[in-house]
């Protein structure tokens, strides 16, 4: 398998451990996510007092608030040393893990067009032979289905997909991701889903770093060689989201792993964002026009006529750039009998499309995110995503609950 989260196998985004409400983990964080298995290219109480990493002053330019410095301070860290390099330092002790420990100020500029379009596909290969040990219940391996180009604009044919990027102790990495509704912000929401496996490490590691989301990445559709003399508006005219909080399970924080399948089941997180250079004052939601509701009562994986999976496949054949889909009818996939059963299609995208979203007739027989990008083979042909239920439902309340008030 391969995990699509940076990259595609199993795509697991590094989370800094910690224990919240059963089974989540929050934390504060602007790094792109990686998914595990799949294709990524490379609350306590607590956690909720705490501040976001980023603000804007009334004159637009970012500003760190004292207390963000003081939590800095107290892990060594010197915030103009960290923006001018000092995050690529990833000693045991400089690597953060616990959710009240991340912070991740802006670093305006960072993610220039050259940046984003050089991001790796974080995948780390696994063969299909280590899920000879699976229990449960699962189906017979899907027939292949070659991923279709999404037609261009991007924005006009799926105005919620777009990319995470984050830096990692491997380089930088991409994942895949979807703008979904708030419940405490109708219309104007600033959430974003992916791979638990593209925000934190999992069981080895702890919260990426540098976590920006790009809707519509790459609008136009223009080629690798196209994009070589892009400007950056060009290749996200939508801008560069920050994530100042993001919420992954604890079960893929306590287990996740970038190979075989670990924590797989669990592999989900909820990203808040805030715009790179304070933006005009609208939420994402309304930059980009629409948001997903996500559906945590979808139909038992038999029942599911079809599922449609989106993301932006990086390793080859394809290349990061082109956004791509699948559709195909799921079947079962259990990677530990204990852990709920994963829906599983046939799909040719690589690592790169972890974390991106997968679409089905929810149950209120409306279009809803039902899953995200988390597995796959080495050798790709197939894909395989968590089922959302009570824990993913616990990560996204939590982290629209957080800014409910704001």
């Amino acid at each position: 398998m391969r995990s699509i989260r940076p990259s595609f196998t199993a795509r697991r985004g590094r989370s800094a451990r910690r224990r919240t409400t059963p089974a989540l983990a929050a934390v504060a964080l602007a790094s792109a996510l990686a998914l595990t298995a799949t294709a990524c290219e490379s609350g306590d109480t607590n956690a909720d007092d705490q501040a976001s990493a980023s603000a804007t002053s009334g004159d637009g330019k970012i500003k760190i608030p004292d207390d963000i410095r003081d939590k800095l301070k107290e892990h060594g860290i010197d915030i103009d040393k960290w923006k001018n390099g000092a995050w690529k330092t990833w000693d045991k002790d400089d690597w953060l893990r616990e959710a009240q420990d991340f912070v991740n100020p802006i670093i305006e500029g960072l993610w220039s067009s050259d940046r984003m379009r050089d991001a790796d596909d974080p995948d780390k290969g696994v063969d299909e032979n280590d899920l000879s040990g699976d229990q449960g219940v699962t189906d017979r391996t899907p027939a292949p289905v070659d991923a279709k180009a999404v037609a261009t604009t991007y924005h006009a044919n799926a105005p919620e997909a777009g990319k995470v990027f984050f830096d990692s102790p491997e380089g930088t990495m991409v994942c895949s991701a979807t703008v979904v509704q708030d419940p405490a912000h109708p219309g104007k929401s600033n959430l974003v889903w992916t791979a638990g496996h593209c925000v934190h490490a999992g069981k080895n590691g702890g919260w990426y770093r540098n976590i920006a989301f790009v809707p519509s990445y790459n609008n136009a559709g223009d080629t690798a060689e196209q994009l070589q003399s892009a400007t950056k508006e060009e290749v996200a005219p939508y801008g560069v989201w920050w994530g100042d909080w993001a919420q992954t399970s604890d079960q893929w924080i306590a287990g996740g792993g970038s190979t075989g399948g670990d924590g797989a089941s669990y592999d989900f997180a909820v990203i808040h964002v805030t715009p790179e250079k304070g933006g005009t004052g609208k939420s994402l939601e309304e930059t980009v026009g629409s948001a997903l509701p996500v559906d945590f009562k979808a139909p038992a994986v038999p029942k599911v006529e079809s599922v449609t999976a989106t993301g932006y496949p990086a390793a080859p054949p394809y290349d990061g750039q082109t956004l791509y889909q699948c559709q195909d009818k799921p079947g079962r996939l259990s990677i530990n009998a204990s852990d709920p059963t994963m829906y599983r299609i046939g799909c040719s995208m690589t690592g790169g499309s972890s974390g991106g979203g997968w679409i089905a007739t929810g149950s209120d027989g409306k279009p809803a995110l039902v899953s995200n990008t988390s597995i796959g083979p080495v050798t790709s042909g197939w894909l395989a995503g968590p089922r959302l239920g009570t824990v993913a439902k616990g990560v996204y309340d939590s982290v629209s609950d957080k800014f409910a008030g704001q």
